[in-house]
């Protein structure tokens, strides 16, 4: 996927007025102000490219419907390709801090350089929107006032199945994914609602990340004879696991689920493989809301492509800026009254509205949702504005 942003074709457009959607126009005194300095620390090369990509397509859309600005204010943008790499994490962040003086750092799509990227912000108290790191941590023994988060913790979507599964008459399953704290956190929070539901989890399986190598879980799962499994994996892993799961012949006695970023990107390579498998998540297709409506036209017609979660989050990313500048006029220096009004904010996200809580992480509805062709249709509300427990902050 190719950010491939026009900014004077979208202007041209007019579709800032057309879809409705322009944020708040600057305030007079606001006019000559100095531009907001943004840092995009993203992926913009490797596995996580596309995703990277789609998260500045969607925080840049929503600064063009307002008219080049948030809440009065133009914007600066300084980028920095963060390779998906926790190890040079700290210096790219300081880079855009340090160097180019931003005022806010956006980022990032990988939760071991997020963590990195948390810390940072949390010794310059620099002001951080997260949009997509999904670690529990992020938004529980490393919450802060400066640190906000646009998407999800690991525990949310899982939580969701969890509930989903045992309302399902499930009562024996497996879990399984990648030995790593972004998939242990997805498994922990769906054990901790299946077995509160009165469900018991029969084998928790893990393979070391990226391992693709699924055939010995596959003998052992059919072995064991679960009534379902849950799984976490996304990306390349994702589209491996659920083929090898249909061609092992398990789809058809033992159901698989698993949380959305199983099947998120990754439909056109998982094919019929992946029909009919139960995902859940903050956002699906065919969402009954008007603002997911005017989102997917404005996006699609700016950058000729369907946009996906990571689009929304970064576009939620912007309009959370957004709501902190208008309240102080665009005056980034009263720092107290912008975070005082990002928390307090309601965003109308495409995936629904939704409210911060009191660690700065989304309280929003979790989605189930079926594969159907290319898509994952939304069934039902697997969960309805579900707070994630934020463990360990101390806000």
């Amino acid at each position: 996927m190719s950010n491939g942003y026009n900014r004077r074709n979208f202007l041209l457009s007019g579709l800032g007025v057309a879809a409705g959607l322009a944020l708040p126009s600057a305030p007079l005194f606001a006019q000559g102000a100095k531009k907001v300095r943004v840092g995009l620390m993203l992926p913009y090369t490797g596995t996580y490219a596309a995703l990277g990509n789609a998260i500045t397509n969607g925080f840049k859309l929503a600064v063009e419907q307002g008219g080049g600005k948030l809440g009065g204010r133009e914007i600066e943008y300084f980028t920095v390709d963060d390779e998906s790499d926790a190890a040079k994490a700290p210096e790219n962040a300081n880079k855009l801090i340090k160097r180019d003086n931003v005022d806010v750092l956006v980022g990032t799509v990988h939760s071991g350089v997020a963590l990195a990227m948390a810390r940072v912000a949390r010794e310059t108290k620099t002001l951080l929107i997260v949009p997509n790191a999904g670690a529990d941590e992020i938004t529980g023994p490393l919450c802060a006032p400066n640190i906000f988060r646009t998407s999800f913790s690991a525990w949310q979507p899982a939580y969701a199945m969890g509930n989903v599964m045992a309302e399902r008459g499930h009562k024996n399953v497996v879990a399984l994914s990648w030995k790593y704290s972004f998939g242990e956190q997805s498994v922990a929070g769906f054990k901790e609602a299946f077995e509160k539901a009165g469900g018991k989890i029969a084998k928790e399986m893990y393979l070391p990340f990226p391992n693709v190598e699924f055939q010995p879980y596959l003998t052992e799962i059919a072995a064991l004879k679960p009534d379902a499994v849950f799984v976490f994996f996304a990306g390349g892993g994702a589209v491996k696991f659920v083929k090898d799961y249909d061609a092992a012949g398990l789809k058809k006695s033992i159901p698989l689920y698993g949380s959305g970023f199983l099947t998120d990107g990754t439909l056109d390579a998982q094919g019929a493989a992946a029909e009919g498998l139960l995902t859940t998540l903050h956002y699906a297709d065919g969402l009954d809301i008007p603002k997911d409506k005017e989102f997917r036209a404005a996006y699609s017609s700016t950058f000729k492509m369907q946009p996906d979660v990571y689009a929304v989050q970064g576009y939620d990313g912007a309009q959370l800026l957004a709501a902190g500048l208008a309240a102080v006029g665009g005056d980034v220096s009263k720092r107290a009254e912008l975070i005082k009004a990002m928390e307090a904010a309601t965003i109308d996200s495409p995936r629904g509205k939704f409210t911060l809580s009191k660690a700065h992480n989304p309280v929003q509805d979790i989605y189930l949702r079926k594969v159907e062709g290319k898509e994952n249709k939304v069934v039902a509300v697997a969960a309805k504005a579900l707070a994630d427990p934020a463990r360990g902050c101390r806000m």
